[in-house]
C-alpha cells in the first residue's frame, strides 16, 4: 500500500508537469484558470488533484500564483491518507519561477519546504520547514520548479515545431536537484472523455525505470489540440498495475475548448 500511494502522489507530480501550448505570443492561460484531475489506479478511484491559477504581488509587479493540490477521497483515504500542497509564484511574462512550496503529508511520509530562486546568481535557497534547514543549491539558467514547467511548457515557442518522433528538453529542479525533463511528441489522436470526442496532440515523457514504472517510456499523456493545450488524460504502465488520470472539470479557460462530439 505505500507504494500504492507513491504512485498516487507522482501521478499528482506529472499533472503538474506536463503541459504544452503552440501560442506564440499570448499566454494559454489567465488568472481564474482552474483544472480538476480524477485519479484512477486500476477501477480504484483514489483521489483528485486540482491546478489553480491566482494572482500576486512580488517587487510592485503582479505575477501568477498556481496552487495545485492532491488528495486522496473514500477508501483509499481511509487506509492512506494524502494531502498535498504544491504551489509556484513566477513571472507573467518569463515565466521564471521566484518561489514555491511543497506541503506533503502521504501516508505519513512529510515534507515541508519553500524554494527561493534567484535568477540572477542561478541558485535556489531551500528551507526545509521540517527539519529546521536551510540550503543553498547552484542550478542552471532559466531553471524551473515542477509547478512552473507546466505553464512554462504552455508558451513554449517550439511546441507546435516538433515532428513525430522530436524531442524537447527543459531543466526542472526538484528533491534538491536540477534534472532534465524530456518529453517527445507521438503525434495526434482523437479521445472520448466525459466531455465528447476531443482532439489531442500525444507526448511521452520519459522517466527513470526501474522501482515504479516499468521502463523509460511508460508513460503517455494526452493535450488538448486547441489554444488552451490542457492535459486530458495521463497513463501510466508500473511494475504492479497502471494508473490513470482523466480530466474531471475546468473553469476559467482563455480560449474556447474544442469538441468533436457532445
Amino acid at each position: 500500500m505505500k507504494k500504492f500511494i507513491t504512485l498516487l502522489s507522482l501521478s499528482f507530480l506529472l499533472l503538474f508537469a506536463v503541459s504544452f501550448t503552440v501560442v506564440d505570443q499570448e499566454d494559454a492561460f489567465t488568472t481564474g484558470e482552474f483544472f480538476k484531475f480524477r485519479i484512477h489506479y486500476g477501477l480504484v478511484n483514489a483521489g483528485y488533484a486540482t491546478l489553480e491559477v491566482k494572482e500576486a504581488v512580488r517587487n510592485n509587479k503582479k505575477v501568477h500564483h498556481v496552487v495545485g493540490k492532491g488528495y486522496t477521497v473514500g477508501m483509499t483515504k481511509f487506509f492512506f491518507k494524502v494531502q498535498d500542497d504544491y504551489q509556484s509564484i513566477f513571472d507573467k511574462q518569463t515565466g521564471q519561477p521566484y518561489q514555491y512550496l511543497r506541503k506533503i503529508d502521504e501516508g505519513g511520509y512529510t515534507k515541508n519546504q519553500e524554494g527561493f530562486f534567484n535568477q540572477t546568481k542561478n541558485t535556489v535557497l531551500v528551507k526545509d520547514y521540517k527539519n529546521n534547514t536551510e540550503k543553498t543549491f547552484s542550478v542552471t539558467e532559466n531553471v524551473q520548479d515542477i509547478v512552473s514547467s507546466f505553464y512554462y511548457l504552455r508558451n513554449h515557442p517550439k511546441i507546435d515545431k516538433l515532428a513525430v518522433g522530436e524531442s524537447i528538453l527543459i531543466d526542472m529542479f526538484f528533491d534538491d536537484e536540477v534534472f532534465k525533463f524530456k518529453l517527445k511528441y507521438l503525434g495526434k489522436e482523437d479521445i472520448d472523455t466525459k466531455f465528447g470526442v476531443i482532439p489531442t496532440l500525444v507526448f511521452r515523457p520519459y522517466v527513470q525505470s526501474g522501482r515504479v514504472f516499468k521502463e523509460q517510456e511508460s508513460l503517455t499523456v494526452w493535450i488538448s489540440d486547441d489554444d488552451n493545450k490542457m492535459p486530458i488524460r495521463i497513463k501510466a504502465s508500473l511494475a504492479v498495475g497502471s494508473l490513470k488520470a482523466d480530466l474531471d472539470g475546468f473553469k476559467g479557460l482563455k480560449n474556447s475548448f474544442k469538441v468533436k462530439v457532445k
